[in-house]
């Protein structure tokens, strides 16, 4: 029962789960805790908060951006696989593409995917600005670079379109803290928005926290 008291800070915002996707969410905590053992790749102090602060918190972009069937999204720098391992169960017919620079971490994504049973991720060893000949509909992130460094990036591998119901194609991301002088250094300052997580999920652990989107250029 405990594992399921812990998934409730998930439940109390989303009631519409199938009985496969809870279940993949359920198998979360086991498999970070076995797998964190053996490779940092969440905080040790955040594992206990696991569904809290990692897979609520990945799942804001959700909110913000329901992706349409057949969207092609491209997590950068997913570090243990966040945002893409839930956003990856809440799609389950989009296609995701993790990359990390540190070939470890995809290691225990890869796995934790196999585990749960996700047909529609692709974790791969490399930098994202070295990913070639592929294009996206959305590129999401989770506190990796500035965002100006995320924008150069992803930018020249964005199709232009709306493959997401409610935001055009582009790059939507998690940031913390004061942003106003990393959206100044983007020159792009009049077409970004930006939505408070606390807003979305009213818990202490969301204050200072945002949901940051720039349209495709």
């Amino acid at each position: 029962m405990e594992k399921q008291d812990k998934l409730e800070i998930v439940s109390k915002y989303f009631g519409d789960f199938t009985e496969q996707q809870t279940n993949q969410l359920r198998q979360l905590e086991a498999l970070y805790t076995e797998w964190n053992e053996k490779i940092n790749v969440i905080s040790r102090k955040d594992i206990d908060a696991l569904y809290e602060k990692h897979v609520l918190h990945s799942l804001a972009l959700a909110v913000v951006c329901p992706f349409d069937k057949g969207a092609r999204v491209v997590d950068i720098g997913t570090g243990g696989g966040f945002p893409g391992i839930p956003l990856a169960i809440f799609f389950p017919e989009v296609e995701f593409l993790l990359s990390d620079s540190i070939g470890k971490k995809i290691k225990v994504v890869q796995e934790v995917a196999d585990a749960i049973g996700l047909k529609n991720v692709t974790a791969v060893h490399t930098r994202v600005e070295e990913i070639k000949g592929r294009t996206f509909d959305y590129a999401v992130s989770r506190a990796v670079a500035p965002l100006k460094d995320l924008w150069r990036w992803v930018n020249p591998m964005l199709a232009r379109g709306q493959k997401g119901e409610e935001l055009p194609n582009g790059l939507i991301c998690l940031k913390g803290g004061d942003l106003t002088n990393e959206i100044k250094d983007t020159g792009l300052k009049r077409i970004i928005q930006a939505w408070s997580v606390h807003d979305i999920f009213p818990e202490p652990a969301f204050e200072e926290k945002f949901v940051v989107y720039i349209p495709k250029l």
